[in-house]
C-alpha cells in the first residue's frame, strides 16, 4: 500500500508539466474566450469563478500511448486539453484542472510510443484529484477520458464511492461516460452509413480528429496515405487465418482521414459530453 501512495504521489509530480494547450478553431474577430483552465488562472481568479458559479470541476484524462506511423503519441492528451476546453466553455459553469497524460495501458519495445498506468493507480489519482478540488471549493465534479484504458470500471467506481461519501454535504461527483463510449459509437455508424471503412485505434477518427484540431504537427501529413492497419473484423464474426497481420499499430484504415471528418467527430463529443452533464447538473 505504502507502495501505492508513494508511486501516485511521484505520478502527480511528473504530470504538473502539461502539454502545450491545444489550439482551438475560432471565428477572426470573436470576442476573446473565458478563461476556464484551472492551471491558466492565479488563486484570486479560481476564488472569483467560484463566486461566480463556476463550481463544477471537470477531471479529464488523456493517455500517452503508440497512435500509428502517422500519428504523434501524445494524441489522447492533447485532444482532451481541446475537447475539456470546449466542454467547459460550452457548459458556462465550468472549469477543467490540468489533463492527466496517462491512463492504464502497457509499454511495448516494438511499437515504443506507450507509457501506461495500471488501473488501481488511475483510481488512487482520480480519487485524489477528485477530493482535492472538493477541498478547493467545487460542488460538482466530472470525470472524464479520451482513452478507454480503465472506462467505465475505474471512473464509474471513483464517482460512485466519493458521490455517496459526499452528497449529504450538497456536492456529487459524476463519471461522464458519453464523452468516449456513446461519441465513439455514434460516429462509427456514421461512417458505415457514408461508405467509410471500419477503423479504430489511430483509425479515422483518431486521425482525423487530430488533422483537425492541429496546423498538422500531430499528424505526419505524408504518411497518411499509406495508413492501412491491422484488418478489422465485424463484431462476432471469427478472423480470417489467411489474411496476414499488420502490425503498424493501426486498427483498420486511416488512409481516409480528413479535416472534415475530424470537426464532425470532435462536434459529437463535445454535443454528447454537454448534453449528459447538464442532465446531471441542470443549467441555472
Amino acid at each position: 500500500m505504502h507502495r501505492l501512495f508513494a508511486s501516485v504521489a511521484l505520478l502527480a509530480l511528473a504530470t504538473t508539466v502539461a502539454p502545450a494547450q491545444a489550439p482551438l478553431r475560432s471565428a477572426e474577430g470573436s470576442a476573446p474566450e473565458p478563461n476556464v483552465e484551472f492551471g491558466m488562472m492565479t488563486w484570486p481568479e479560481v476564488k472569483q469563478a467560484l463566486a461566480d458559479g463556476k463550481t463544477t470541476a471537470l477531471v479529464y484524462t488523456g493517455g500517452t500511448e503508440q497512435r500509428g506511423p502517422q500519428n504523434v503519441n501524445g494524441g489522447h492528451t492533447l485532444m482532451g486539453l481541446a475537447t475539456v476546453k470546449s466542454i467547459a466553455l460550452r457548459l458556462g459553469n465550468a472549469l477543467f484542472l490540468p489533463v492527466l497524460p496517462y491512463t492504464p495501458n502497457n509499454a511495448s519495445a516494438t511499437l515504443p510510443g506507450t507509457i501506461g498506468l495500471t488501473p488501481e493507480l488511475l483510481g488512487a489519482l482520480l480519487e485524489r484529484i477528485s477530493e482535492q478540488a472538493i477541498a478547493t471549493g467545487f460542488r460538482n465534479v466530472v470525470l472524464m477520458g479520451d482513452h478507454g484504458g480503465g472506462q467505465p470500471v475505474v471512473y464509474r467506481d471513483v464517482a460512485k464511492k466519493l458521490d455517496e461519501k459526499y452528497a449529504a454535504q450538497g456536492i456529487h461527483v459524476y463519471y461522464c461516460d458519453d464523452v468516449y463510449t456513446k461519441a465513439a459509437a455514434d460516429y462509427d455508424k456514421w461512417l458505415e452509413q457514408n461508405g467509410y471503412p471500419v477503423s479504430s485505434h489511430a483509425g479515422i477518427p483518431d486521425t482525423s480528429e487530430m488533422m483537425y484540431l492541429s496546423d498538422g504537427t500531430w499528424v505526419r501529413l505524408d504518411k497518411v496515405k499509406d495508413a492501412l492497419g491491422d484488418p478489422m473484423v465485424p463484431r462476432g464474426q471469427p478472423r480470417d487465418p489467411n489474411v496476414p497481420r499488420i502490425n503498424n499499430g493501426i486498427s483498420g484504415d486511416a488512409r481516409r482521414s480528413s479535416v472534415e471528418l475530424g470537426k464532425r467527430v470532435f462536434d459529437m463529443k463535445i454535443d454528447d459530453a454537454v448534453r449528459q452533464i447538464q442532465g446531471f447538473i441542470p443549467p441555472k
